[in-house]
């Protein structure tokens, strides 16, 4: 017997519809490969949405859990655990000096991020002078201070009136975001690639010129990396391409490994804006999801996986371009390292559903774009195999547009 019906009639009775409703019942994984309840085999290039960053059931994670789980598992941050510490340190060591907040996840990093622009705000001199400045497109959220930095009706309709304060510039065009400068902005906050936005780069002028109108102006660089961070894009951070030093940057989804973890960096010369009572996090820091980063935080530097991503993604995506020339329904790709995005000439739904029927999971985000987002494990073959299920339901796909009268 199989799982599917009673879970299925389960999700239909109990589950809350703000999630269109899922058609597959995943129960195992490894790597970059995941099973459902009928034995099928998918190839697995959603991560948990950017998330399980080293694959599934990767040996030193499940180790590092199943033995912090012995140890102790919770503490709150009334008392110092060793794991905390120890990550602490780890991150601060890999991006600069400062010091890290750690919450649960992406948009609990985004409330951070916010909260600190307040307080360091609440210092400068304006009638008002709490502004952020978003960028189009972006997405830092769904709390109310993520929802109101991002400037899309699909994610902020039926919850109006959001957090004023949060004006919008043009992505990648820095003159916009020079324009709306003024004695009451405390803030630009920005992801170096647009994940949930539809896989925009930034360019490396574009994210100087932004450290310098912050610089010039006074005013902080907050950097989003939820998505785009944890060697997603072949460098620890995307950022980093630019060559330049946020003032606080908002991590979670690949840090964990698949196990909810986030955290913000603050360099020192913020760091101290935050007080005790200023902020705070019941289970943020907990013993196993510190236990569960530090161990993605090894696999990165022990396997190599940085210059791993830069090796294997570039005749990947090459790859991926060529299937462009083939099939007319791709009009653009775009990402870096396994950070990328197929722009469709029309809703990825249909493809997603094919794919998913020959054995390739993806996700969609917005504009008409399809996700690729595999583990930065992922086998040269699981590669090679993406681009011949992709071309054969791609073909599909055609051939069925076609017949239709």
């Amino acid at each position: 017997m199989h799982l599917e019906n009673n879970i299925e009639t389960l999700y239909h009775r109990y589950w809350l519809n703000n999630y269109a409703a899922p058609n597959l019942t995943l129960i195992r994984g490894e790597g970059e490969k995941v099973w459902d309840d009928r034995g099928h085999q998918y190839l697995d290039f959603t991560s948990g949405i950017a998330t399980t960053s080293i694959g599934h059931c990767h040996p030193k994670l499940v180790a590092a859990i199943g033995g912090q789980i012995e140890k102790i598992i919770h503490v709150s941050n009334l008392f110092r655990n060793e794991t905390q510490a120890r990550l602490a340190e780890a991150l601060v060591e890999k991006i600069a000096p400062g010091r890290v907040f750690f919450c649960n996840s992406g948009t609990e990093a985004s409330e951070t991020l916010l909260k600190l622009s307040r307080l360091f705000g609440a210092k400068k001199k304006g009638t008002n002078p709490f502004k952020v400045i978003v960028s189009s497109n972006a997405f830092h959220g769904r709390t109310f201070g993520g929802m109101s930095a991002t400037p899309q009706p699909k994610i902020q309709k039926s919850f109006k009136p959001l957090l004023p304060n949060f004006p919008v510039a043009k992505f990648n065009d820095s003159d916009s975001f020079a324009a709306l400068i003024d004695r009451d902005t405390a803030a630009i906050l920005i992801e170096p690639i647009q994940g949930e936005g539809g896989i925009h780069v930034a360019t490396r002028e574009f994210l100087q010129d932004l450290r310098t109108l912050c610089t010039d102006n006074g005013i902080l660089l907050l950097m989003d990396e939820v998505q785009s961070g944890m060697g997603r894009t072949g460098a620890f951070l995307a950022h980093e391409i630019a060559g330049i030093t946020p003032d606080a940057i908002g991590l979670a989804k690949g840090l964990g490994g698949g196990f909810p973890i986030g955290a913000v960096w603050i360099s020192d010369t913020c760091a101290d804006l935050f007080t005790p009572g200023s902020h705070g996090s019941t289970f943020g820091g907990n013993p196993l999801g510190c236990a569960a980063a530090l161990a993605v935080l090894q696999t990165i530097d022990e396997e190599n996986l940085l210059s791993r991503v830069r090796r294997l993604s570039a005749p990947w995506i090459e790859q991926l371009n060529e299937l462009k020339k083939r099939h007319e329904l791709i009009v653009e790709v775009r990402g870096r390292g396994f950070l990328v995005g197929l722009e469709l000439k029309e809703n990825p739904g249909d493809l997603r559903n094919l794919l998913q029927q020959v054995g390739l999971l993806t996700v969609a985000a917005s504009g008409n774009v399809l996700r690729l987002l595999p583990p930065l494990t992922v086998s040269e073959a699981s590669l090679r195999k993406s681009i011949q299920t992709l071309d054969t339901a791609l073909t599909a796909y055609s051939e069925t547009k076609a017949a239709k009268p």
